[in-house]
């Protein structure tokens, strides 16, 4: 399986990055997709609140850290990376890589090299789009539009759409539906992955007592998360990796 970056970010505060981010661990556990996180809020991650196991917190900015993250992709037992973004961290993110090679090798198929840009129904969101869209020719563009936090979204007219999407034809877009406030806050204040929630089960394993009602909020909300991160064609490229790579194990093994 060749080894997948996943950048989540956003230059733009308070749109939801962590959450899409502990999202995709969910759907990669889930999914028997081993991954590990690097958590970027240094020193104290939110990220590594809810997967403690698998994410380490890091500074992106030190060379150091960022050879922890980039040369130890191809030789981890976990061959899918998120790396979750602080506030304000994307456009220099994207530099960073881009003046050392990551992106070059990335569009080179050394690895495969995917951007999960999370929006709100901001003018200034919608703006970073244009920003960073000298880096996304040749990897994998997501632009997602969270809606835990923000209740609408601007209706797209053709003059919006001329503004703030020229350039980005390759460019895929998913919805991260509307999450009800009391089952985050329910999710949040446990500490648990909203897998475990769903399962009413504590991070050691125990029986919690979380909920029924909200805990069928949550299950809802991860279907329908799950329908869209199916669409894309980097979800689809790791999952079938991972097939391929079960087969020829289970092959080897008779």
């Amino acid at each position: 399986m060749k080894p997948t970056l996943i950048l989540v970010g956003a230059d733009k505060g308070g749109v939801g990055k962590t959450t899409t981010s502990r999202a995709l661990l969910d759907y990669f556990s889930r999914k028997n997709v081993l991954a590990r996180a690097f958590d970027t809020e240094n020193p104290r991650g939110t990220l590594k609140r809810f997967y403690p196991g698998i994410t380490e917190i890091i500074d992106l900015e030190s060379v150091a850290d960022q050879m922890k993250v980039l040369d130890t992709m191809g030789s981890a037992a976990q061959k899918v990376t998120v790396v979750d973004l602080k506030a304000g961290a994307l456009s220099n993110a994207l530099d960073v890589f881009d003046r050392i090679g990551i992106l070059d090798a990335a569009r080179a198929g050394q690895f495969q090299l995917g951007l999960m840009h999370v929006i709100g129904s901001s003018i200034a969101s919608l703006d970073e789009m244009g920003e960073v869209a000298k880096y996304t020719k040749g990897i994998s563009y997501i632009v997602a539009r969270n809606f835990i936090n923000e209740t609408n979204f601007f209706e797209w007219d053709e003059k919006t759409f001329k503004k703030y999407f020229a350039g980005l034809s390759d460019a895929r877009e998913i919805e991260i539906p509307k999450l009800n406030e009391m089952a985050y806050e329910a999710v949040d204040l446990a500490g648990v992955t909203f897998s475990d929630f769903i399962a009413n089960k504590l991070p050691n394993g125990a029986d919690a007592n979380f909920s029924f009602v909200l805990r069928g909020y949550v299950r809802k909300w991860r279907s329908d998360l799950d329908a869209q991160l199916d669409r894309l064609d980097l979800i689809k490229s790791i999952l079938d990796a991972g097939r391929t790579n079960e087969s020829a194990e289970k092959t080897a093994a008779q």
